[in-house]
């Protein structure tokens, strides 16, 4: 399939950092003063980051690529050096991306005899890179972070929820059905691995609003990705991760929730679009929302 990717001319670049925390999904760090892509895995190729380049050596190059391939990925990042690596496992760790992290230690070590670099000194960088009770953390619902992390912007951070959490709070408000975040569908990365074989749910921006019981009835059991088909612009990128959610992610089922009102249309046509494009064939399910939250109607198409 065609991808956008964030193409770095590392002659131009200065090391400036200025496209650093206008990387919406933390796919890019300085390292040895040049900035360098450390997850090829968390850009989407939105571009958001040219813009803040003084020099110009950022540009979006649209290629054929195939699904994410992690080995692939840390081939490529040898020949950068130590830093790079250690930079791309750190990201793939907080990203809580076990899977990945996983499959690129197995690699490097099994060549370990002929990297430029002690893999030792690699593994301990990453182990002593984050809080010890990182994983323990990743199953319970995450607290706010506040503080500017160094790779992105923090509410752009990829994150799993567990939902082994009361359906009842002490005080009787519903508790969330959330599973993940982000789940703005510019924000949210379609190869991570809460997506992975999920059921899918895709709703316009204003439906949770309308919806009283949205999350206990329509959210449960789903992943979100939410859009509005009026206001969002480069809505193009929406129907490319549509297409990867279907293809590469696998996801078993794809609802789409959207309003009477008729700009909300736009939302079904781009979802049908990436369905029609798709190599794989996956069912389809439509909600129309009245504006005083009433199902009017709910098919599978």
């Amino acid at each position: 399939m065609l991808r956008d990717i964030i193409k770095i001319d590392e002659d131009l670049c200065n090391g400036c950092g200025e496209c650093v925390p206008n990387c919406h999904e933390g796919a890019l760090q300085i390292i040895d003063g040049k900035v360098r892509m450390v997850s090829e895995l968390m850009c989407d190729g939105l571009g958001a980051c040219i813009g803040h380049c003084p020099i110009g050596a950022l540009t979006i190059e649209k290629r054929e690529a195939p699904a994410y391939d992690e080995i692939e990925t840390i081939k490529e990042m040898i020949s950068k050096g130590k830093n790079t690596i250690i930079a791309h496992l750190k990201h793939l760790k907080e990203h809580g991306e076990v899977k990945f992290l996983q499959e690129g230690i197995t690699y490097l070590t099994s060549v370990q005899e002929n990297l430029p670099f002690d893999l030792q000194e690699v593994k301990t960088a990453v182990h002593n890179a984050s809080n010890p009770k990182l994983i323990e953390q990743m199953k319970e619902p995450q607290k706010p972070q506040l503080k500017q992390e160094a790779c992105g912007c923090p509410g752009s951070k990829s994150q799993s929820f567990s939902m082994n959490v009361p359906s009842a709070s002490a005080q009787g408000s519903l508790a969330s059905q959330l599973t993940h975040w982000p789940v703005q569908m510019h924000l949210f990365n379609p190869m991570a691995q809460h997506f992975q074989g999920a059921d899918m749910l895709i709703a316009a921006d204003c439906v949770a609003f309308s919806l009283g019981n949205f999350h206990q009835n329509c959210l449960k059991g789903k992943t979100l990705g939410i859009a509005c088909p009026k206001l969002d612009s480069n809505q193009e990128i929406y129907k490319t991760k549509v297409i990867s959610l279907i293809d590469d992610a696998r996801i078993n089922t794809l609802t789409v929730m959207i309003m009477e009102v008729p700009c909300c249309g736009g939302l079904l046509r781009m979802v049908q679009a990436a369905v029609a494009e798709a190599s794989r064939k996956i069912p389809l399910k439509l909600v129309i929302v009245s504006t005083r939250g009433e199902i009017l109607k709910e098919d599978w198409l």
